[in-house]
């Protein structure tokens, strides 16, 4: 077994809730050591974000802190700031995500321990970023849906607004993070220097706005909501059955004369109206009405079986409980079980990322908060016992 692809890098986490946190995630899964830094007594907010619990630990902190070793600091001490500097001195990255100016403040800035560690990769997530006329505002997931026009083209056609149901830019804010940080590891290869990453909630909500954003940008018509139809392809939707709902995706005019052939709707594939895309696109509020109508016909399963035989993509629209069920989930190991030391073990969702030679080994649950302060002070540091415990008494961790 090769060791694990990023096993050489030190990382110093400084974020809190779930941008960052799930950015670091990502580099715990793929063998980063990864140090969370926390307050003292109360640690990552999200430690209280339940119900529902296990072992005292919120589902919502245990979703991405694994792999990741806990230590208590109080960063409005200069002996915790301290500490953070002689970590940073060792480490390769260090990710924060506290309002902008913050770290400055406390002499933690990228300029700052830029030089004492030349090579340090500084990644700090922020709302809207270290520079424009909103830099100062705090940013959270649910409000950049509302800025960035996610909310806009989501929900019921003649509906409210409506958020996506998890918090999404959060999650792919990290994502960016992620790959910015490896794309910084590998240029460092080069030059042997570390530089300043600036990734914004925002910027990532308008970046992954993709076709729509691009649809209104070539053709200035503002996109409007669809529900859970598609701006471009038709049929392209859930439809209800006898016993459920199905989703359809009929992405070009073969499969759809492929699904009239297989339901013997020879009135639908010979229809002018329906034969291209762009007619059915254009003709949507006649087609969808009828199509509702005969899917209504057969059960869920009846359909999945003769769509998928012939070869046109759908699926159940499955609960979250049926998902951690679905036997493809099951064999891709995105079910996972960590010991844990309050919990006795700990269901987490997996990793999505499959490396052949260095695979993603997921052993290490989210740790207790300060689980690792002694061990990573003594260990990274070389702090003695009783400095440790000087340390405790003076509420520097």
């Amino acid at each position: 077994m090769h060791s694990a692809a990023l096993a050489d890098l030190l990382v110093v986490d400084l974020s809190r809730v779930l941008a960052g946190p799930y950015c670091t995630m990502m580099l715990a899964d793929l063998g980063a050591q990864v140090l969370k830094i926390e307050v003292p007594g109360r640690g990552d907010d999200t430690r209280q974000w339940g119900p529902p619990f296990a072992g005292g630990e919120a589902a919502y902190y245990l979703s991405v802190n694994r792999g990741k070793k806990s230590v208590t600091l109080n960063l409005k001490s200069e002996a915790g700031r301290e500490i953070v500097r002689e970590l940073a001195r060792r480490a390769d990255v260090l990710v924060e995500n506290f309002r902008v100016g913050t770290m400055e403040e406390w002499g933690l800035g990228y300029q700052d321990l830029q030089a004492i560690n030349p090579g340090l990769i500084y990644c700090a997530i922020t709302g809207y970023g270290q520079d424009g006329p909103y830099r100062d505002r705090p940013g959270y997931d649910f409000i950049i849906q509302a800025q960035g026009g996610i909310m806009s083209i989501t929900g019921p056609v003649e509906g409210p607004p409506m958020k996506v149901g998890v918090a999404i830019v959060d999650i792919t804010a990290g994502l960016y993070a992620a790959v910015a940080i490896l794309a910084a590891l590998h240029e460092r290869q080069r030059s042997g220097q570390g530089q300043f990453i600036d990734i914004a909630l925002l910027d990532s909500q308008v970046a992954w706005l993709a076709n729509v954003g691009s649809n209104y940008l070539i053709s200035g018509e503002r996109p409007r909501r669809y529900g859970n139809a598609h701006a471009n392809i038709v049929p392209y939707e859930p439809f209800p059955t006898r016993d459920g709902w199905i989703a359809i995706a009929v992405g070009n005019d073969r499969q759809w004369q492929q699904l009239c052939a297989l339901a013997g709707w020879d009135d639908l594939a010979s229809d002018p109206r329906f034969i291209t895309n762009p007619l059915r696109v254009e003709n949507r509020e006649i087609l969808v009405p009828i199509l509702q109508e005969r899917f209504r016909q057969e059960t869920s399963r009846v359909w999945e079986e003769k769509l998928l035989a012939a070869g046109i993509p759908c699926a159940p629209i499955q609960t979250i409980d049926q998902v951690f069920a679905d036997p493809q989930v099951l064999a891709r190991g995105m079910l996972v079980e960590l010991p844990h030391p309050t919990a006795g073990t700990v269901r987490l969702a997996g990793s999505p990322l499959k490396l052949s030679r260095t695979p993603v080994q997921l052993t290490e649950p989210p740790p207790l908060l300060g689980q690792h302060t002694d061990e990573v002070l003594a260990t990274y540091l070389g702090y003695s016992a009783d400095k440790i415990a000087r340390l405790r008494e003076e509420g520097v961790i």
